[in-house]
């Protein structure tokens, strides 16, 4: 009798107050955008902004240029950086040399992910990370729309 008004209270409490609550209530980071990688951009660059892309105004944005430059022994080849839409935040692909990547440990590729991540957030932008074979290597994603802007940062750890 004493373990079925145990059961009873347990069933009760759990129906008449949810722990999953608080949940609702944390705002989370969107997932990281899955449209493909457009290689053909490097090359024709329409409406995006690549490493050769220069502004004869000013400051090309977003600027990755120093952390191309400071990028260790040149992991940073290239990048595609989408502008901003009315529906989604801007959008850089970071194009990363195989080799170099697969020689990385895990808190050297998120350092790595970090520092240009960092970058890329202070001018609104979400970041991806990709091999020339087109595999997504990492990403770090930011809702925009909360302050302090909150990210996730995603390093496949199956790729080598």
């Amino acid at each position: 009798m004493r373990s079925l008004s145990l059961l009873l209270g347990i069933c009760l409490s759990t129906s008449v107050f949810p722990t999953h609550a608080s949940f609702a209530e944390t705002p989370s980071v969107p997932k990281a955008s899955t449209a493909p990688l457009e290689l053909s951009l490097l090359q024709n660059p329409k409406n995006v902004i690549t490493a050769n892309t220069i502004s004869q105004r000013g400051l090309t944005i977003p600027s990755l240029w120093l952390a191309k430059e400071n990028s260790e022994n040149k992991l940073l080849d290239n990048w595609i950086a989408y502008p901003v839409k009315k529906t989604e935040p801007g959008r850089v692909d970071l194009l990363v040399n195989q080799q170099l990547w697969s020689i990385l440990d895990y808190s050297e590729r998120y350092g790595f992910l970090n520092r240009v991540g960092t970058v890329a957030r202070r001018y609104g932008y979400n970041l991806r990370v990709f091999n020339y074979q087109k595999e997504r290597l990492a990403t770090y994603t930011c809702n925009f729309s909360i302050s302090p802007v909150l990210c996730n940062v995603d390093l496949n750890s199956r790729t080598k």
